[in-house]
């Protein structure tokens, strides 16, 4: 059972179900941790994160990307092979979903409780503060590109001859790169900077028969998608001209 495919499909699992589990926990009615707040919410996200890539490498993937825009980033960047791709995204596809529904049983209790169903959709996916098209997708391509340039420069040769220990730490360090970027570009649109993540727990909204849920948003469900997966491309097109 261990393989490429269930490191990635593992470990985006427990992306989901740690970072849609803390948004249920802030924001549905009844729960212990409601209204907690934003700083909650993005160092839950952080700490799925590193989990999810420790879940990853336990389970077989040496890369652990846990994201459709990190592989087709270092996929351009000429660091990842373009054979694997399809392989790595089906299973985050498959892994997000199923972390949503792990997340929607956890807390099945208080789907009745909460009667918004926008915030019922906030659990399993994005969405705008302020909708606008032009500018959510340009939100969303600055964030991933700051993720996918930044794990890059993590695991970089330079930062190997500042001394710093990445094959231990590694995990810690881009669990706290998320937690930035949450922190400081998660307003606009929720951060999804990561197809899977959106995606894969919107499909588990639109299927699963949840109290009261109201629409998926798919209006708006291409944004999280498309925009995660040009600032990965611009950012790997950045790695292989800088040589990171």
């Amino acid at each position: 059972m261990i393989s490429e495919f269930m490191g990635e499909l593992m470990g985006t699992m427990f992306l989901i179900i740690l970072g849609d589990g803390v948004v249920a926990n802030v924001v549905l009615n009844k729960s212990k941790g409601q209204n907690s707040g934003w700083i909650v919410i993005t160092t839950g996200w952080a700490f799925a994160v590193m989990v999810g890539v420790f879940v990853a490498g336990a389970f077989g993937s040496g890369a652990a990307h846990i994201n459709p825009a990190v592989t087709i980033g270092f996929a351009v960047a000429g660091s990842f092979p373009w054979a694997n791709v399809p392989l790595y995204i089906i299973a985050q596809l498959i892994g997000a979903f199923l972390g949503g529904v792990i997340v929607w049983l956890a807390y099945m209790p208080h789907w009745a409780e909460t009667k918004d169903q926008g915030t019922k959709l906030a659990v399993f996916s994005t969405g705008p503060a302020i909708p606008n098209m032009i500018m959510n997708n340009i939100t969303e391509i600055i964030g991933t590109f700051v993720l996918v340039l930044g794990v890059a420069a993590i695991f970089s040769q330079g930062s190997t001859a500042m001394g710093i220990p990445t094959s231990g730490l590694g995990p810690f360090i881009v669990g706290a790169l998320v937690w930035g970027i949450g922190l400081s570009l998660g307003g606009p649109t929720g951060y999804a900077i990561n197809p899977a993540r959106d995606l894969g727990p919107r499909i588990a909204h639109q299927l699963l028969p949840i109290a009261g849920k109201g629409g998926s948003d798919w209006g708006y469900g291409w944004i999280p998608v498309v925009g995660p997966v040009i600032g990965g491309i611009i950012a790997g097109i950045l790695i292989a001209v800088a040589g990171i």
